[in-house]
């Protein structure tokens, strides 16, 4: 993902040390093209409950933000072969939009849009499952992916 991009897009990350690797990596992507960088850890997401009754939460508003975008650039570390706990709580929350008749025409406009992933963690590669948890949750919802991006925490001596 080294190439200019054409499209509007938006990095959606999240880490649990806020200046740590991947908001690195999220920066020096960021640099390189004009994108707007959301930090999901600053905002309040419950988890997925049936009922939606959520109380002081962000999601919606997150979510709606983004729909704005053509380009989805999720960042994340490797964590025990997945994402951090508030990326999956993001994605699990986009449920809210699969059972509600109102919000399906929203979720369904995701379909012209694209996603990439970034990731980092100590091995030189992410590992297959980090990858296809994104490729296909958001596959599922007919977004079309780019390119992943791995970068090695991994000092060489």
């Amino acid at each position: 993902m080294q190439q200019k991009l054409v499209r509007s897009t938006v990095i959606i990350y999240s880490s649990a040390r806020k200046n740590g690797n991947t908001q690195a990596h999220v920066n020096g992507f960021a640099e390189q093209n004009n994108v707007r960088v959301i930090c999901l850890d600053d905002y309040k997401i419950a988890p997925y409950c049936y009922n939606k009754n959520y109380k002081n939460d962000d999601f919606y508003a997150v979510f709606e933000a983004l729909l704005k975008y053509d380009h989805w650039v999720f960042a994340s570390p490797v964590y025990w072969y997945s994402t951090t706990v508030q990326m999956k709580l993001f994605i699990d929350r986009i449920t809210d939009y699969m059972d509600d008749e109102v919000l399906k025409p929203k979720l369904r406009s995701l379909r012209s849009k694209h996603f990439s992933v970034l990731s980092n963690a100590s091995s030189s590669e992410a590992p297959a499952c980090f990858v296809e948890q994104f490729k296909n949750t958001f596959s599922y919802l007919g977004m079309q992916f780019i390119n992943h991006s791995h970068k090695s925490t991994q000092k060489v001596a």
